[in-house]
C-alpha cells in the first residue's frame, strides 16, 4: 500500500483576523506548520488541498492542490482532489487530516491501518468517546483511491457529508484515546486559539 498524506484546508479557506486560519501562530509555529510536521513524521509525501492563490503557501515545500470540483462543496471535494492527485502519482490510498487540528495523534496512520484486522477496509475513520458517546472525526481518515469515481458521482448527486458517503462503503471506525485532552481539538475561534497556545505552553 502506497499512501499519500492530504491536508484539508477547506474549500473556502476560513479566515481569522484577515489571514488563513491555519496560518495563525501557536507558540513559535503556525497551526499549519505543526500539522505538516506531525504528518511528515508519518508519511513521506504530503499535499495541501486549498483553493485560491496557491502562492500564499509558497513557503511550504509541498504541492498545493485545489478542489477538482468547483462550488465549495465541503471536505468531500478535498478528499476527491487528494484521490485524483494520488491516482496520477501512483498512490493507492490517502490519509487525510484537517489543517486546523494541530494535536492529532502521531500514531494516526498506524491505528487507521488497523493491521491486526483480517480485512483491509476501503475507509477507516478516526473517533473518540466523550461521556460514553462515540464522536467520529471524518476529516481524519484513510481512503482507498479506488473509490474516487464513486465519490465524484456522489458529490455531483448532492452528497456533502463525509459520513453519509463513507458509511455507504462500510467505513471502519477506529477509536483513539482522549487521555487528558482531545487529540482532535480544532481551532475555530479566538478562545480555541488561546486554549491551543496554553496546551503548547504546557509541553
Amino acid at each position: 500500500m502506497s499512501i499519500l498524506g492530504v491536508i484539508l484546508a477547506g474549500g473556502q479557506a476560513r479566515r481569522m483576523d484577515g489571514i488563513d486560519k491555519c496560518r495563525l501562530k501557536i507558540g513559535d509555529n503556525t497551526i499549519l506548520d505543526i500539522v505538516v510536521n506531525c504528518l511528515s513524521l508519518q508519511l513521506e509525501t504530503i499535499v495541501l488541498n486549498a483553493n485560491g492563490d496557491p502562492e500564499r503557501f509558497s513557503d511550504l515545500e509541498i504541492d498545493v492542490i485545489p478542489d477538482t470540483i468547483q462550488g465549495h462543496v465541503g471536505p468531500l471535494a478535498g478528499i476527491l482532489s487528494g484521490m485524483r492527485f494520488a491516482e496520477k502519482n501512483g498512490f493507492t490510498s490517502i490519509l487525510t487530516v484537517a489543517s486546523d487540528t494541530p494535536f492529532f495523534p502521531l500514531d494516526l496512520l498506524t491505528k487507521l491501518l488497523d493491521e491486526g484486522s483480517k480485512e483491509t477496509p476501503l475507509i477507516s475513520i478516526a473517533a473518540t468517546k466523550q461521556n460514553n458517546k462515540l464522536i467520529r472525526h471524518p476529516t481524519f481518515g484513510l481512503w482507498s483511491v479506488s473509490l474516487a469515481d464513486d465519490l465524484e458521482e456522489n458529490i455531483h448527486a448532492g452528497v456533502k457529508k463525509i459520513v453519509l458517503w463513507a458509511d455507504k462503503h462500510s467505513a471502519k471506525t477506529i477509536l483513539f484515546p482522549t487521555l487528558k485532552n482531545d487529540p482532535f481539538f480544532n481551532i475555530n475561534t479566538h478562545s480555541d486559539l488561546v486554549e491551543a497556545q496554553q496546551r503548547i505552553g504546557a509541553f
